[in-house]
């Protein structure tokens, strides 16, 4: 049986750290995008603004060279999602950023290396 998937609601354009202030300008003063305020733990440094019925972040991450685009696909069996994608040669990249303790998902990349974060519509 295969797991179903749909596009998630989250976007990430990870940045490295020279180019993140111009970035967060071009999409907050140069397009007009509605910055999203978010209280949160995390000690990372990131952005979101409403991009459509989506959240774009954009992060703030030191030791890259050029930007990268993540996604976020949700499924209906993580666990069944994981069995799939592994049959169908997809590598997992669990490596790439923690999740958090107890979070329902995990980390692939696909052929041109874009990274996805797999979730649970209930990722807790």
């Amino acid at each position: 049986m295969k797991a179903s998937f749909i596009p998630g609601s989250n976007i990430a354009i990870k940045v490295p750290a020279h180019e993140y202030e111009a970035t967060l300008a071009f999409y907050r003063d140069i397009l007009g995008f509605e910055q999203i305020k978010v209280n949160t733990d995390n000690d990372s440094e990131g952005t979101r603004f409403q991009f459509g019925d989506k959240q774009l972040w954009i992060d703030k991450t030191p030791g890259l060279s050029q930007a990268e685009i993540w996604l976020e696909v949700i499924t209906d069996d993580v666990d069944m999602a994981s069995c799939y994608l592994h049959e169908q040669h997809c590598i997992r990249r669990d490596e790439i950023e923690p999740l958090p303790e107890g979070f329902k998902g995990f980390w692939v990349s696909s052929p041109s290396n874009i990274i996805h974060l797999i979730s649970s519509a209930d990722p807790v």
